[in-house]
């Protein structure tokens, strides 16, 4: 990702001009910051007082055809805001390019704290770790339960062969990678044995596909509330379990260590309160009413991903 700052990203005037004739409350003069976390598409808070909004965009320069599709996101969370998941309010979208130079659509910027390698110390005790991981749950049980044919949902993905597809495109990746990253010992037979151990999927479901604690927000505040999911970047339909499995790939069962990316998290979710690996999957069986089955694959399927 390069260095573009808000200049290079969105023209502001044409911004203005154009949420003050779809977005009534956009009146005043915009302040527009780009936000530094985040790999893929750009994300730019915008404030227009008293609102607070976040701008999401492709990143600038030549893009594959079917990558960055921010208005495949916008097409995700609208329905999904309608049907109550905890997503950001919808503002508006656009799919002219020469409005700032880029597709790109708006939402409400959700205020709160993005657990990755600390926890507020509101919520730092034993029984507020636990709310956050029961929360974490309870938000997930809440994509999975989502009708996606009633919600106009059923064009985003294409549920059946959906683990095929994922063990074959993320091997692609991996190959396409090879001589740019690190050396995988051991790579190769993880490839093989999810291929060769693909579970039959049970009822498909609206797959987030990038769930972990730190793509969520919480309140700051005790009692642990989970405000909004995030990045829906990879979202689509298909098998709910691969959610759960991911999501615990960054759980980690007590005494394992991780590396990278992996190991913030993992330390944290070993902290006195929040429920064991174990006990995370049982609680999503539990408040989903869905079998956890085959719960190595899925968690496998995840850390490979990671790697």
């Amino acid at each position: 990702m390069g260095q573009e700052g808000p200049a290079e990203l969105v023209n502001i005037e044409a911004l203005e001009r154009f949420l003050r004739e779809r977005v009534p409350e956009a009146q005043e003069p915009l302040q527009v910051r780009k936000h530094e976390a985040g790999y893929s598409n750009e994300t730019l808070f915008v404030d227009c007082d008293p609102h607070k909004w976040v701008l999401r965009r492709p990143p600038a320069g030549e893009l594959l055809p079917t990558s960055h599709d921010v208005l495949r996101e916008w097409r995700m969370i609208s329905p999904l805001y309608q049907a109550g998941v905890r997503v950001p309010r919808p503002i508006v979208a656009c799919d002219d390019p020469s409005v700032i130079g880029a597709p790109f659509y708006v939402m409400e910027r959700v205020d709160g704290f993005v657990i990755r390698d600390s926890i507020p110390p509101a919520l730092d005790t034993a029984q507020e770790r636990r709310r956050i991981a029961e929360e974490l749950i309870d938000a997930l049980v809440e994509i999975h339960a989502v009708d996606w044919e009633k919600a106009g949902l059923a064009g985003m993905g294409k549920p059946q062969g959906y683990l095929e597809r994922q063990v074959r495109r993320w091997a692609g990746q991996l190959d396409l990678t090879r001589i740019y990253t690190r050396e995988l010992p051991g790579i190769d037979e993880v490839t093989e044995w999810l291929r060769t151990h693909i579970p039959e999927s049970g009822p498909a479901t609206v797959v987030h596909g990038d769930y972990k604690l730190d793509n969520v927000i919480y309140c700051e505040e005790a009692p642990a509330r989970l405000l909004a999911v995030l990045d829906w970047e990879m979202a689509t339909l298909g098998d709910p379990l691969a959610d759960v499995g991911y999501c615990l790939s960054f759980w980690g069962p007590a005494g394992v260590q991780f590396e990278s990316s992996l190991h913030d998290l993992n330390r944290l979710s070993q902290a006195e309160g929040f429920p064991t690996y174990e006990e995370m999957a049982a609680l999503y069986e539990e408040k989903s009413g869905r079998p956890v089955r085959n719960l190595p694959f899925f968690v496998c399927l995840g850390v490979w991903k990671i790697a």
